[in-house]
């Protein structure tokens, strides 16, 4: 039986709350072979989930969580859980545990199922990679998956589209946009090998080429992008800079994630490696790792906190990770890419939080009937592509 010590850091791994040290010794204990078992019976008890996967699923769910604990080493290198993938696996796909901000935890009850109703759900997909881009001249080029395209700066295999490495020897520009709209996402490399992943309802400005000795400048105009700057060693020293609403960011070569959506009032910038200046008329910050500015737009206040990076950039990976997140503010990221309206017929289900784990490639009814089975919702409407929570 797990020692006190062992099911302490496994609810803190599971909460992305373990330290360094945490995760060693639960690197070390899950990696004998007697304590595997015990694990999933200790995961299943005490989350109430299903710890089984169809063989069909397997793969693509263990290239998913390969992905995030690549990234997780990446940015942790005293993290030594490589091996933990498989057991990992288990929590893709469902949600790992509930709980309300105002009441506390609440009893996980079956609901009756018969007062569930789907009508034409089949018209409810995941999001997928596709985005419109508009030329220079105006002309709008619709980008999606299994569709080529080609002109003489760029090319596209309908899952990202790359402009060829080139500069621009005197400073007029000319500019395209990357319009990704909801349920969709797709990844940008620029002209000077910056790669940029946008998430859904998003859109960027962007050169062709960048102007030779000029700093390199872009617009996210609005949405969520995840950045991947070509260092300025590598273009005569040139900053790399981010415009969007309120806010300018300068970088000098670094990995960082924005939040910008029309719909929201906060602007949130966190970066994940190197280091940025965040410039707004309501002052300027430096970021280091694991750091980001929460920019209130109504206040005019900028606050900076420590995250973790994970949870910010795991859409990028094809992952939701939700922690202490409210179900308003769930539901706000799944209508994006599942291209849903969310209503609420019982408005205090929106405190219900969750913290968990899920694959961006779900089916939406997977989601809902997960969601269900812990309690937080009676029953759900799904009616084409609205959905009604009570």
């Amino acid at each position: 039986m797990a020692t006190k010590g062992i099911e302490k850091n496994i609810v803190k791994y599971l909460n992305n709350q373990a330290s360094f040290n945490e995760l060693d010794d639960l690197d070390l204990w899950v990696n004998k072979t007697e304590n595997e078992q015990e694990f999933l019976n200790y995961v299943k008890i005490n989350y109430a989930i299903d710890c089984t996967l169809k063989k069909t699923d397997n793969n693509k769910i263990k290239n998913l969580i390969a992905n995030l604990m690549k990234e997780e080493k990446r940015l942790y290198k005293k993290r030594r859980l490589l091996n933990y993938v498989k057991y990992a696996a288990v929590f893709v796909g469902v949600i790992i545990s509930v709980y309300f901000f105002k009441n506390g935890v609440f009893n996980l009850k079956e609901q009756d199922a018969s007062k569930t109703t789907i009508v034409n759900s089949d018209k409810v997909l995941p999001g997928t990679d596709k985005a419109t881009l508009t030329l220079e001249d105006g002309s709008v080029i619709a980008l999606k998956k299994g569709n080529s395209y080609q002109n003489k700066n760029a090319t596209s295999n309908g899952k990202n589209i790359t402009y060829k490495s080139k500069s621009n020897p005197t400073p007029k520009v000319a500019y395209n946009y990357l319009t990704v709209p909801r349920g969709g996402q797709f990844h940008v490399v620029l002209a000077d090998g910056t790669k940029v992943w946008l998430n859904s309802e998003s859109q960027l400005k962007y050169p062709v080429t960048f102007a030779k000795g000029v700093d390199r400048e872009v617009e996210l105009v609005y949405g969520e992008a995840y950045f991947d700057v070509s260092p300025s060693t590598k273009h005569n020293g040139t900053k790399f800079k981010v415009f969007n609403q309120s806010q300018e960011i300068e970088v000098l070569g670094t990995e960082f994630n924005i939040k910008a959506y029309k719909d929201e009032t906060n602007i949130y910038t966190t970066l994940v490696e190197g280091k940025v200046w965040v410039h707004s008329e309501w002052g300027n910050r430096t970021l280091k790792p694991s750091q980001q500015t929460n920019l209130n737009i109504l206040d005019k206040t900028v606050a900076i906190n420590t995250v973790n990076v994970l949870n910010e950039i795991a859409w990028k990976d094809g992952l939701f990770r939700f922690y202490r997140m409210r179900l308003d503010e769930i539901m706000k990221v799944l209508s994006r890419w599942y291209d849903l309206e969310v209503q609420f017929a019982n408005l205090e289900l929106k405190k219900a939080g969750f913290n968990g784990t899920i694959g961006r490639d779900q089916n939406i009814e997977e989601i809902l009937k997960i969601i269900k089975s812990f309690g937080v919702i009676k029953n759900y409407e799904l009616k084409d592509k609205t959905l009604i929570l009570n």
